[in-house]
């Protein structure tokens, strides 16, 4: 039974699945917009407003707390700079998911993220 089982598991295990957000995390966050698969798309969307929100507190613990997570220094100090005045009007919801057309290889769903 998978009842309260809340997590998705992405079909890797844990080391694995949290590299992965991570280094999607860090991708979205540098580039804008990344194409990947809707299921990752889904709970990559976590991951960066998490990272979004600790950059609009901008205090030094949420700081060290997003360098712990994301893999490129200058991308977090840049983050924190123009986080507070971009989404100051927004309390959450810094992303949007565009639904693409399928892999042709597996014919898995894929989809755009982006930062709005």
């Amino acid at each position: 039974m998978r009842h309260r089982c809340r997590v998705k598991k992405l079909s890797k295990p844990t080391d694995q699945r949290r590299a992965l957000l991570r280094a999607l995390t860090t991708e979205l966050i540098r580039h804008g917009r990344i194409n990947t698969t809707l299921i990752r798309a889904k709970v990559l969307r976590g991951e960066v407003e998490k990272m979004i929100t600790l950059a609009k507190d901008g205090s030094l613990a949420s700081r060290r707390q997003a360098l712990g997570y994301i893999y490129d220094k200058q991308l977090v100090h840049a983050l924190f700079e123009q986080a507070p005045e971009r989404y100051a009007n927004r309390n959450g919801g810094y992303t949007r998911i565009l639904h693409t057309v399928p892999r042709r290889g597996d014919h898995s769903k894929m989809a755009i993220i982006e930062l709005v």
